[in-house]
């Protein structure tokens, strides 16, 4: 192999590094040091990252694409002996269409550029990472990177109308959230670029809020402020921001800084905007619920100036924390709101125990956990107790029905722990997920998934995993699982369908197939008030859902039309349904049942197999029952009705259902029996 033969393939524009001092300086993230890459290519165009990528599936090259190198989970360090391919130079705003309410922009834009250029347009993207000014738009997707903003609008996944990406094999494709067929698009954001390597990316904008409106609340103890976050969202306001620092960030900040933020054990950083008259409702809803929890100081910004003197010190954390010690390790997990005091209690006590100096930083509303631990790598004793208390904090979290990642992703840092989260059949569906897309295995290899058999859910020299135990299924839904496992035993293929209301008429071989039908599946299991979640099976008719729920003073953000849940999620009736989904219980051909996601908000562990799902028309599995956010008012701006979009059956969606049903037993008329 000849590195420098690629070299004049790239265009004119492009850079090719070999130097060792080059090298050096792209072997590692924000996290986690590597060895240097062989070489860097730093693309000018998408044909350089074509070139690129083409150039190691004919020589077996592993690549690892990067952006600006920011993600804290060792997510970008590059494969030993690999190709490190940088986005970065591909930084151009390619086009900003206010009316039709997007952005077209090359992967290496920095997203607080993005939102500089769309601000005098009267418009912002809703994404925002710490890291904003640096972080750029590929990174973002590739992490599925969130902010304070994701409490209200949601994670990058949400914003996402389209991608083009250069596939492991070289090829150029575009995929769309409204496509027919499974969901790509939700695949590809947060795959780390183990998938493939995206070059253009359609953004969703939004027009600037009417109002805004920030405010400061000081608590005696963090217990007492994050008892006042679920009160917030158990009385039905949903801020743009709802952010938590303890006392020791607080004083690293004011140092730092110097923000005003008052010296009590906590503060909260409270943001409400949209119309002026809802903003003036909230807010009154907010002192009310920041008085009657025992808040000692109450602030509300008066100019726009003093607010973003508040998000000075709230984006300041970080870098104040750095001041205290060469080294910081920034932990993310997440927890459902409601048990944010627990998981408060439990990171102190495994900070206490492992002897660790650890600050605290929230995305509270959300539940997403941000231990900031400080320390000296050169310490070896130090080091090994902040990587163990890291690992037990996070452990923590999935014992309180939490996941181990909200927005960092899972790169080389926390592989381990996937098997806390995932049955092992989860995971290897992940495994055959990478392999249908990168059969060689090259597109930033040994991220998210440790090789098969090595993952061990119990860690040496720690006890067994204390997890809230999986909800049993109803009788109807070990039905439906037992007559896969039945069907699948015999070769039978069958046809899946809710109500049966969005099936063609003429369907080939109907008559050799057996019936799926999941209408049966109508309870709700579980809504939680507090955290505004609602667990609900597939077969429910979501006319009869929005009565139910409407009764118990919780609405759902989806059109009031006929059918079922599954079939609608199912048939991708309604794309907006991708932003409230949570998690999803579903049955694989052979009866195999998957656990995805939970009652939290955020999370990033894994691949979007949940909104892969949406459009996949019952061809990859049977959906369980699924598990949605909630709100306390009705929803408005709901479409009067929803529309299916057909299965497209194209050769990535043929791939995708290659790793879920290789036999193509479910609905195969759809891709071709």
């Amino acid at each position: 192999m000849r590195l420098d033969s690629l070299e004049p393939r790239l265009s004119p524009g492009a850079l090719f590094l070999r130097d060792a001092a080059e090298l050096a300086a792209y072997a590692y993230d924000a996290a986690v040091r590597g060895e240097p890459p062989a070489a860097v290519v730093l693309a000018r165009s998408a044909a350089d990252v074509v070139e690129t990528v083409r150039f190691c599936a004919r020589e077996g090259l592993p690549f690892t694409a990067r952006g600006a190198g920011t993600n804290l989970c060792g997510g970008t360090v590059p494969a030993p002996g690999g190709l490190l391919l940088s986005t970065a130079k591909l930084d151009r705003i390619l086009e900003i269409d206010t009316g039709r309410a997007f952005a077209l922009v090359e992967p290496g834009v920095v997203n607080q550029s993005l939102q500089k250029r769309l601000e005098p347009l009267g418009c912002f993207y809703a994404p925002d990472p710490a890291s904003q000014r640096v972080c750029t738009i590929g990174g973002n997707i590739g992490e599925n990177a969130g902010g304070p903003r994701c409490l209200k609008y949601g994670v990058t996944v949400n914003h996402l109308l389209a991608l083009e990406a250069v596939m492991a094999d070289g090829s150029l494709e575009r995929f769309a959230a409204s496509d027919g067929g499974p969901d790509i698009v939700s695949l590809l954001a947060g795959s780390e670029g183990t998938l493939g390597v995206v070059t253009k990316a359609w953004l969703k904008i939004l027009p600037l809020p009417e109002a805004v409106q920030t405010f400061l609340a000081g608590f005696d103890t963090l217990e007492a402020a994050m008892e006042c976050v679920a009160q917030v969202i158990a009385a039905g306001v949903v801020p743009r921001a709802l952010e938590s620092l303890d006392k020791a960030t607080v004083d690293s900040v004011e140092q730092y800084t110097r923000s005003g933020y008052p010296r009590t054990s906590a503060v909260l950083l409270i943001e409400l905007d949209g119309p002026r008259e809802d903003v003036g409702r909230e807010a009154a809803v907010i002192e009310d619920v920041c008085g009657r929890m025992g808040a000692k100081e109450f602030r509300r910004a008066s100019s726009a100036s003093e607010r973003d003197r508040l998000w000075e010190g709230r984006r300041g954390a970080y870098p104040a924390t750095t001041r205290l010690a060469p080294n910081v390790l920034v932990e993310d997990g997440v927890v459902p709101r409601d048990k944010l005091p627990e998981a408060v209690r439990r990171l102190r006590a495994i900070g206490s125990r492992h002897r660790v100096r650890c600050s605290l930083v929230f995305h509270a509303g959300d539940g997403n956990l941000h231990p900031n631990i400080s320390y000296d790598e050169r310490d070896a004793s130090e080091t090994a107790r902040v990587r163990e208390a890291g690992m037990e904090m996070l452990r923590a979290c999935v014992e309180l029905g939490g996941t181990i990642s909200g927005e960092h992703g899972i790169g080389l840092e926390k592989r381990a722990a996937m098997g806390w989260m995932f049955e092992p059949a989860a995971l290897e569906l992940f495994r055959r997920l990478k392999e249908a897309f990168d059969p060689a295995g090259l597109a930033n290899p040994g991220k998210i998934l440790l090789p098969p058999g090595s993952e061990s859910a119990v860690p040496p020299g720690m006890s067994p995993i204390l997890a809230p135990p999986r909800r049993e299924l109803s009788q109807a839904a070990r039905h439906v699982v037992e007559r896969l496992r039945q069907s699948a035993a015999e070769g039978r293929g069958m046809l899946v369908s809710g109500s049966g209301s969005r099936l063609p008429r003429d369907i080939p071989g109907r008559e050799g197939l057996t019936p799926i039908v999941t209408a049966g599946m109508k309870a709700v299991l579980d809504l939680d008030r507090g955290n505004c979640t609602v667990t609900v099976e597939a077969g429910a008719s979501i006319h009869a859902l929005h009565l139910e729920l409407a009764s118990q003073g919780r609405h759902l953000r989806f059109p009031k039309t006929g059918g079922t849940l599954g079939g609608a999620l199912a048939s991708k009736a309604w794309l907006g349904a991708r932003d409230d989904l949570l998690g999803m219980r579903l049955a694989l051909a052979d009866g195999t049942v998957i656990a995805l996601g939970g009652k939290v908000v955020k999370n990033v562990a894994g691949y979007d197999v949940g909104r892969l799902l949406l459009g996949s028309w019952g061809t990859l599995a049977v959906i369980l029952d699924a598990t949605f956010k909630v709100y306390a008012l009705p929803c408005r701006g709901l479409p009067p009705e929803a529309v299916p979009v057909p299965l497209a059956a194209g050769p990535w969606q043929r791939r995708v259902k290659d790793a879920f049903d290789p036999r193509n037993l479910l609905n195969p008329w759809l891709h071709g029996s």
